[in-house]
């Protein structure tokens, strides 16, 4: 624990572009985030990739930051004395007294804070970083914010070998709505499509399961709205969802609607641009990898497979079978002999596999279950579809998870 001292003098704010870069180990250790909004969304998955023992202190939390499971979220008012024991801290709330009041216990305990409203408040900063494989990068750019993601994003495009991303200046900047497919969960598996055009936003509106890490790339003049869709949780209403677009569009904003997976793909992307349209705003839609097909791919099986399966029913398990809103003829699924691929379903497995059990589906059918696909924490249960429930159920299983049901379940990477 940091030494303290009643007799500190708190240093004056560094001038901005004399701040002292350094790599801060985090691994195992307390990190406090007072505050709960779209800024600590923003700075949770670095910390957390950084193996920092986040705790987030905020009185309303985003829906995303509350259902986080990698931190711990109190649900409170801050008060003095809850950095202690804490090496960093971020004060990232909507009430300067508040940060301010995070700010001087942090200098009296000597740990290094950043202030989110008043960056020169406080006695870090966070640069506009990247990472690539084993090479991390972070650029400051004497408080230019804009600049920073710039000359981090061409940081970027050297690592990977392209040019395809322009610098933010030589983007035309026009108000309108972009619906973009973020892919599975890792946040390079975007489209160049996609990040470009992320690169541009004024505002971001995302879901629970966009890649955190490009929320994380961020410049702090971009205003993140969370429309987390949280499984049997809080959610923002698609109505709501669809005015905000449209009203920050109407505003003179480049909007960037960044979902999980595709825009397309149980991602109510068409409901949006009908929205758009409607309202005369200008809309673009930019397609993700859908984790229905990328999912069983990173665990090693196809969806189709030679001689094996010649189709592929992606189907939604957002409501069980025999509800009066499903359109799914589960009798009729059983009767395929190809590939089954569930996406939302993690709650209702028993009642889907009762249901193709019931309709003629072999009991012994392979089953994978794919959790976090993509994401370091990807994990894969190998089953049958009679015991599916029982292995979810006995290991956990928590979503995002996609199940996939047929003879490719059974594949590893050497098969085939």
């Amino acid at each position: 624990m940091p030494q303290t001292s009643s007799s500190a003098v708190p240093a004056e704010p560094s001038p901005s572009g004399t701040h002292y870069l350094a790599g801060l180990n985090l691994s195992g250790r307390k990190v406090v985030v007072v505050g709960g909004g779209s800024v600590a969304q923003r700075r949770l998955p670095n910390l957390i990739a950084a193996g920092a023992r986040v705790e987030v202190i905020a009185v309303d939390p985003t829906p995303a930051v509350e259902s986080n499971p990698a931190v711990h979220v109190a649900q409170r008012a801050y008060v003095d004395g809850d950095l202690d024991g804490a090496w960093y801290a971020i004060a990232c709330t909507d009430d300067p007294a508040v940060n301010a009041a995070v700010v001087a216990e942090a200098e009296r305990s000597r740990i290094f804070c950043v202030r989110a409203d008043d960056a020169r408040g406080g006695t870090a900063v966070t640069p506009a970083s990247g990472r690539r494989g084993a090479v991390t990068f972070g650029v400051l750019a004497a408080g230019d914010h804009r600049r920073s993601a710039q000359v981090r994003d061409l940081i970027a495009g050297v690592l990977d070998g392209s040019s395809t991303i322009a610098p933010v200046d030589d983007e035309p900047h026009a108000a309108g709505v972009a619906l973009v497919g973020g892919g599975p969960g890792d946040p390079d598996l975007i489209t160049v499509r996609g990040r470009a055009l992320l690169a541009r936003a004024d505002v971001v509106v995302a879901d629970r399961l966009a890649p955190a890490e490009l929320l994380a790339a961020l410049g702090p003049d971009v205003e993140v709205i969370d429309a987390a869709k949280v499984p049997y949780g809080r959610a923002m209403k698609q109505e709501a969802i669809n005015a905000v677009l449209v009203d920050r569009a109407r505003q003179g904003k480049f909007v960037v609607r960044l979902k999980g997976g595709d825009p397309y793909v149980y991602g109510r992307g068409f409901e949006e641009l009908q929205a758009c349209v409607e309202a005369g705003v200008p809309v673009t839609v930019v397609p993700g990898i859908s984790s229905s097909i990328s999912a069983p791919a990173l665990a090693g099986i196809p969806v189709t497979h030679r001689g094996v399966t010649h189709e592929v029913v992606i189907a939604s398990g957002h409501v069980p079978p025999g509800h009066p809103d499903s359109l799914t003829d589960w009798a009729a699924l059983a009767r395929l002999r190809g590939t089954i691929v569930l996406m939302m379903a993690v709650e209702r497995i028993d009642a889907f596999a009762t249901a193709l059990l019931d309709g003629g589906r072999p009991a012994n059918t392979p089953v994978a279950l794919i959790e976090n696909a993509s994401l370091p924490t990807q994990r894969v249960l190998r089953t049958t579809l009679v015991e599916a429930s029982s292995t979810a159920s006995e290991h956990g299983l928590k979503p995002p998870a996609i199940v996939v049901i047929g003879q490719v379940a059974g594949f590893t990477d050497a098969v085939g």
